[in-house]
């Protein structure tokens, strides 16, 4: 029954348990909208809800252990010995105890009996009042204690789940973006080397082929500039694809003012080129890597603030973002807090998301746009409850659908490794059924002689 009120509603905070008495609870389910109104108001919603017993946490160990099992839908010892303590059940009749998760709720129910767990209908607004009022239901506990433990709970809980879940690959993508970073470094300096050694013999071919990549592939494919015959060319053809260049590259050429060089220092050069452009290629595809990676671990950062970023000494991280880019001088400071701020929110939700979308950080970009134009302009954006209700409402369409995906996925990759293991299975039989045969003639031959 969904207007149903339990008698007792159990209530985690991050100092301990909390267990308290719904009063009236026969008529308070058929009076919902009532309850919520008494919701705002810390007189009428007392007068609805009575503590019954409070056991705190014993340390800050316990605290998160506890967290953790909530979190995951399983009865810790300590919450199991409150409840038997301090719930007063009949014989005839069940104990109805509201919960604020079904998991929780499902656990609760196969491990005591006698007790009936409730976690929908008038619960949630009953659960919300006692987070609002909880200073006034728990007197005796300082106010500032309680700010203390949630703030130390928090950081402890979400530190743990960052540094446990075996399902991210946050590790992976830091490393690599570090591995990017230093790739840059060492490709960069690489290529100047070849540059200042290959312009003693071509000189003129880094003012034709200014980006260095091509550059040290045109340089493999040159050489000696003296041999440029049709097959260079056409290797020329294909690295820049421009024949206008090519063109241009034969041209001066013939005309170049660089020295003669022996073969042995063109081996060299050719070594290291080809090394140096194998390089280029490597940081290509960990860069593709790292933004599918991020696609799937971050997928909200990503849309963000999108693929580079660089640091510099006031704005960090953020500056060589678009958005800041394009602000006033004025207005940077503001729009890079701004903007700081809608990552912080991206980031933690991509890390707690269960099947994590883009579509918060699309939504989110789109703020930060907002908040761009009204510095311009003056435009109010819209407010930001009315961007986050769209943006839950559109993400949870885009979870179903990726969920679908997945679940197909699987049930492809399942069907394919049942075909697999038939395969391997039948392959001993043909082996058999061949040595049969091979037998068989061998053994007609024999009866002939």
């Amino acid at each position: 029954n969904m207007g149903e009120a339990p008698r007792y509603v159990l209530y985690e905070h991050a100092v301990g348990y909390t267990l308290l008495k719904v009063k009236e609870f026969e008529d308070i389910g058929l009076m919902i909208p009532e309850v919520e109104e008494s919701v705002a108001d810390v007189q009428r919603f007392c007068s609805i809800v009575k503590l019954v017993a409070f056991e705190p946490f014993k340390n800050t160990e316990a605290a998160v252990e506890n967290c953790n099992s909530i979190s995951e839908g399983v009865v810790h010892q300590d919450l199991l010995n409150f409840l038997e303590a301090n719930l007063s059940k009949k014989k005839d009749k069940k104990v109805s105890l509201g919960v604020n998760d079904g998991k929780l709720a499902g656990a609760i129910t196969e491990v005591m009996d006698g007790v009936r767990c409730v976690y929908t209908g008038v619960v949630p607004e009953i659960l919300r009042g006692i987070r609002i009022h909880f200073a006034h239901i728990a007197k005796d506990l300082p106010h500032h204690s309680l700010s203390k433990a949630q703030l130390s709970l928090g950081h402890s809980y979400s530190r743990g789940k960052v540094k446990f879940d075996v399902h991210r690959v946050d590790n992976m993508v830091i490393q690599s973006i570090a591995l990017l970073d230093q790739l840059d470094k060492d490709i960069n300096l690489f290529g100047m080397r070849i540059r200042e050694w290959y312009s003693y013999h071509f000189p003129e071919l880094y003012k034709v082929v200014p980006d260095q990549y091509k550059y040290v592939r045109c340089a493999c494919a040159i050489m000696d500039r003296k041999n440029l015959d049709e097959s260079v060319i056409e290797k020329l053809k294909e690295i820049l694809e421009d024949d206008a260049k090519v063109n241009e590259i034969v041209e001066v050429a013939h005309t170049s003012m660089g020295m003669e060089i022996s073969q042995m220092d063109l081996l060299n050069i050719e070594r290291f080129a080809t090394r140096v452009a194998s390089l280029t290629e490597y940081r290509q595809n960990l860069h593709e890597y790292v933004k599918e990676r991020m696609s799937s671990c971050a997928p909200s950062l990503s849309a963000l603030i999108g693929e580079q970023a660089t640091n510099t000494p006031k704005y960090g991280l953020l500056f060589h973002s678009s958005f800041i880019g394009r602000a006033s001088a004025k207005n940077k400071g503001r729009i890079s807090r701004f903007l700081a701020n809608k990552c912080a929110v991206a980031s933690r939700i991509d890390c707690f998301s269960e099947v994590p979308v883009a579509t918060f950080g699309e939504f989110l970009k789109q703020q930060v746009e907002d908040r761009l134009k009204y510095f311009e302009t003056g435009e109010i954006p819209k407010k930001n409850l009315d961007v986050m209700k769209e943006a839950i409402q559109e993400a949870g369409e885009v979870r179903v659908k990726v969920l679908k995906k997945r679940k197909k996925a699987a049930k492809k990759a399942k069907k394919e490794a049942e075909e697999k293991e038939k395969e391997k299975q039948m392959e001993p039989e043909v082996e058999e059924q061949h040595e049969v045969s091979m037998e068989e003639p061998s053994s007609e031959k024999v009866i002939f002689i």
